[in-house]
């Protein structure tokens, strides 16, 4: 995990997030990342489908469970992008309780490709979105 992320977002676990453990279930997780994800992005002028003329797709996920978390729950998401390649990057995240000991809930990753849907294949990075994510690390 890196030592210092660059974003940071705040998501409130719902009634319909739980599933008959009665804590959130799995499959909020990665649906809660994906918010997450789309609010960085947002933050600095960019969505999934337009970073710079490209989009991004998924190419992998993991995700590391440490505690549950319940209806009602307060959760901090911060977030960084690391392992920046040619065609791909990471985005980390660490997802913790905002309660009084901060309790750690999660620590993800996910995988985006840059692709384009129109020809179906995988594209470079532009040099803007990584000129961008260089200027808001700098800027923590």
């Amino acid at each position: 995990m890196p030592e210092i992320f660059e974003f940071r977002t705040n998501i409130k676990v719902r009634v319909t997030d739980l599933n008959y453990g009665n804590h959130m279930s799995n499959d909020v997780y990665l649906a809660f990342l994906h918010e997450a994800r789309m609010q960085y992005l947002n933050n600095i002028g960019y969505s999934e489908l337009d970073i710079a003329g490209c989009s991004v797709i998924m190419g992998d996920s993991a995700i590391v469970y440490k505690a549950e978390c319940f209806y009602g729950d307060e959760l901090l998401i911060e977030m960084a992008i690391e392992e920046i390649s040619v065609r791909s990057f990471d985005f980390y995240y660490k997802i913790c309780k905002q309660n009084e000991n901060k309790t750690l809930a999660a620590i993800a990753k996910t995988g985006m490709v840059c692709f384009n849907y129109k020809e179906r294949k995988t594209v470079n990075i532009p040099i803007e979105f990584i000129d961008k994510i260089n200027l808001l690390k700098k800027s923590i």
